[in-house]
């Protein structure tokens, strides 16, 4: 329905152009906004490097093998597994090590002493902060690369037969909140003579069954989502343990039991409610059940905030709280907009009140989706390359253009509420009361006697009573489907109705992609971390001073070979005499700003005086790394230098 204040007057010339004007300009500043400059923000974790790397060759089989990702993920007992070229398990089998630090995310597992030369798989899978599932594979090689016979899933985590249940039943779960949360304050704020219609009660019960039904499946899934991919698990017990024990397992426990409070409103909305005739009493109970309805919908909404995208990421005390407007605008318009389809269609003796009231409803819910989305998107886009590029992007484009296209068939309903009259229904209930209160003709049949009629009397009167229902119901469909101004907006909702539809779909997509902020980076931090770079021996010279008698020298250093994968590294000290300098103590760490990798530690042995080395230094990724070297010269003298060098 109209998303625009109510109809005023005509202006057939100048209304389509400011109506134009107007979604270009929103849709110039969601995009505008949303590309804006922002610092980093993720939802669906991605690795962004491993040791060893993508494709690496290395000379000495390494003692374990470690993943970073770009956030925070759950994993198992088989979330990181190393298969030898056979097939079989060269890791120990353990649980994965929580090597995180430094704002890194790192995870390793160790791996069976005296590997064979060959080239080995990692196969990894874990769940994501955002309740997503992630999965990947990738090799390295020891000595050489070899054939291998290791065959992985084909499908990705979360997907199969089990995948596309799990989202059927994650748009279901979005439509029924929609239904159940529009359609009760459509009835509280629109129209409170709908607590006593039929249709919109079966609307809203329906509406929570779904919800309800959807959550119960997801629960049930959510095992075989994230991990086998098989029906049959649904019911294992220590899977839906673990699954309780997680973010998501008690987003879903939760919105169970507040669904259980939302029964209780249901039942007081078209039970007490409905009953009640007294208007002071009526109003005093619409603004308890405004306000206990309220929570309870702001509560459910938050079962999605809290184990989405909106809860992992930059800003996510802000992220949440948006994300539950967000959703609670979204119910307010479409359910709102299912729920006067209904009342046109359903329940002829809507008025138009009821009507420009929902038009200022739908005004407010689009003015605040209009600022929390452009929030959103700003949070998981930031770059023209992102938008265009990225399957979120696309999504977002094609959300943004279906919106614009809702907003464009409501002004049309908008029209069709501004010349909106109650004649047609008025008149349709003078009709009803004059013929109730008609005289009984004069030539009409006398009465059964009372004792030969007892057990046919009644259900006589009940059968001639649902008679005059039908007759009545079909005589005010006549009228109503005369009235030009009510058809045509029918017409209108109808078609905002089928737009609505496909506008969820999209939005419910959107919440299982992963973002494009996140693409981008993770392509670019694989890119980095998988392909060995080509690079030649690094070469530093650092004069230092600790301050003390004899403190100063020069550290000179040599990566070899100077790229990514594994090094060797020497280094050497000399006095300020120009020999060879022993010292105490000598540390170094490497550093890489610009991913947040390190400070990754080295300790390297002393080979001779003034001469100290280091076997296998990892480089996870390419970049501009920072050497720091701490030297000590006695017991209270220490310094700490640092030099940039290009490696890779």
């Amino acid at each position: 329905m109209s998303a625009t204040a109510p109809y005023t007057g005509p202006s057939p010339i100048r209304r389509p152009v400011a109506v134009a004007a107007l979604l270009a300009a929103l849709v110039s500043l969601v995009f505008g906004l949303l590309l804006a400059g922002a610092g980093p923000a993720s939802a669906h974790a991605a690795l962004t490097g491993s040791d060893p790397q993508d494709g690496v060759v290395v000379d000495t089989a390494p003692k374990e093998v470690t993943l970073s990702f770009s956030e925070a993920i759950a994993v198992g007992d088989d979330s990181i597994r190393v298969l030898d070229p056979s097939g079989k398990r060269a890791d120990t089998e353990a649980e994965p090590r929580d090597l995180s630090g430094s704002g890194t995310v790192r995870y390793g597992v160790a791996l069976h002493s005296g590997l064979p030369d060959g080239t080995y798989t990692v196969a990894w899978q874990a769940i994501s902060a955002d309740s997503h599932p992630i999965s990947g594979a990738f090799t390295f090689s020891i000595g050489a690369p070899s054939e291998t016979t290791v065959a992985l899933p084909s499908q990705e985590a979360g997907g199969g037969p089990v995948g596309v249940v799990y989202d059927i039943a994650r748009y279901a779960a979005y439509g029924g909140f929609v239904l159940l949360v529009g359609g009760s304050a459509f009835v509280l704020v629109c129209w409170r003579r709908g607590a006593t219609a039929l249709p919109m009660q079966r609307l809203v019960v329906r509406g929570w069954l779904t919800l309800t039904a959807a959550t119960l499946v997801m629960l049930l899934l959510r095992n075989p989502y994230t991990g086998s991919g098989k029906f049959a698990d649904a019911f294992d017990l220590a899977g839906l343990q673990s699954v309780l024990d997680t973010k998501p397992g008690a987003a879903l426990v939760s919105r169970l039991l507040l669904l259980g409070a939302a029964a209780l409103f249901i039942a007081v909305l078209f039970g007490t409610y409905a009953r009640r005739e007294d208007e002071q009493e009526k109003k005093d109970l619409t603004f308890g059940l405004a306000v206990g309805g309220g929570v309870v919908a702001a509560g459910i909404a938050a079962t999605w905030a809290m184990s989405e995208h909106a809860s992992t990421g930059i800003q996510t005390s802000i992220a949440m709280p948006v994300d539950v407007a967000h959703l609670l605008a979204v119910a307010a318009w479409l359910g709102g907009l299912a729920s006067l389809l209904v009342a046109l269609y359903r329940t002829p003796d809507i008025g138009s009140a009821a009507v420009r009231r929902f038009s200022a409803v739908a005004f407010g819910s689009v003015v605040v989706l209009a600022a929390t989305g452009i929030y959103q998107s700003w949070r998981q886009v930031g770059s023209w390359s992102a938008l265009t590029g990225t399957r979120y992007g696309q999504l977002l484009i094609l959300k943004v253009a279906l919106i614009a296209v809702l907003l464009a068939v409501a002004w049309f309903s908008r029209r069709w509420t501004g010349r909106l009259t109650d004649s047609a229904v008025a008149s349709s209930g003078a009709e009803e009361e004059e013929e109730a209160a008609a005289p009984e003709p004069e030539n009409a049949a006398p009465a059964a006697p009372a004792e030969a009629s007892d057990d046919v009397a009644p259900e006589r009167a009940a059968q001639l009573a649902r008679q005059r229902a039908v007759l009545t119901a079909t005589k005010k469909k006549r009228i109503r489907d005369a009235d030009p101004e009510r058809s045509g907006l029918r017409r209108s909702v109808l078609a905002e109705a089928a737009v609505a539809v496909v506008l969820l779909a999209v939005t419910t997509m959107l919440t299982s992609t992963e973002p494009g902020r996140t693409e981008e980076e993770a392509a670019g931090g694989a890119t980095a971390a998988t392909a060995p770079a080509a690079g030649g021996p690094v070469n530093l010279s650092m004069p230092f001073d600790t301050g003390g008698e004899n403190g100063k020298g020069t550290v000179r250093i040599d990566i070899d070979p100077g790229r990514t994968g594994s090094n060797d590294l020497h280094v050497w000290i000399d006095g300020s005499d120009g020999e060879p300098m022993d010292v105490p103590e000598l540390k170094l760490a490497l550093t890489l700003k610009s991913k947040d990798i390190g400070p990754l530690p080295v300790v390297p042995d002393r080979l001779a005086e003034g001469h100290w080395t280091a076997s296998g230094v990892q480089i996870p990724m390419a970049g501009d790394w920072k050497v720091d070297v701490t030297v000590r010269t006695s017991d209270i003298d220490q310094v700490t230098i640092d030099k940039n060098a290009k490696i890779g």
